[in-house]
């Protein structure tokens, strides 16, 4: 089995990842595979609406100059998906929406290719504004028929300085409690 997080913070080893790897510390002492991928940072294109990937059905957006397809190709291979973002004015980054955009029309033109997959949403937020955050991410799991990991608490963690979050026990543990969720999960699925 494997995992992929999507890290879609500009900081690749700022507090979103801290705390994704937190849930990766879990999933694997339960054996379960992960990989890190690195979305934040990258000059990505949103959506054009062009609808190619309905007409084509390759699996693959038709904007092909920028890290989505490669993104997509690793989510459609995987058993779980953890997309994490920082709070950007209450939501996900710019990166990340431009990800569930093109990665929701591709995967209902090409046989809603995330169903009943694990989902997992992971936030960083300073202060305030995470839980649509989540609400977002959460949501992308929906549409495509994806069973959803929670915890013992929403799946956020607070801080503001690259690993501040470090300092955010019961956000650290929410993260614990994830990898045991959604190691569990997997298991139950397979």
């Amino acid at each position: 089995m494997k995992v992929v997080a999507i890290n879609g913070s500009p900081r690749s080893k700022g507090n979103t990842a801290i705390l994704m790897g937190r849930v990766f510390d879990v999933l694997q002492k339960e054996g379960i595979q992960t990989e890190m991928i690195q979305l934040g940072g990258h000059l990505v294109r949103g959506c054009r609406a062009c609808y190619k990937c309905s007409e084509i059905k390759n699996g693959l957006c038709n904007v092909d100059d920028d890290v989505i397809n490669a993104i997509i190709s690793k989510m459609s291979e995987a058993d779980g998906i953890i997309l994490g973002s920082p709070t950007y004015v209450t939501d996900v980054t710019t990166e990340m929406k431009a990800l569930i955009d093109r990665a929701t029309l591709v995967a209902r033109a090409n046989g809603h290719m995330f169903r009943r997959k694990v989902g997992a949403a992971v936030v960083a937020v300073r202060r305030a504004g995470a839980t649509h955050v989540f609400d977002t991410m959460n949501h992308f799991f929906s549409i495509h028929q994806m069973v959803v990991a929670g915890s013992n608490y929403w799946n956020m963690g607070f801080g503001r300085e690259p690993g501040q979050v470090e300092t955010d026990e019961e956000g650290l543990k929410t993260m614990e409690v994830l990898g045991e969720n959604m190691s569990w999960l997997l298991k139950k699925l397979r």
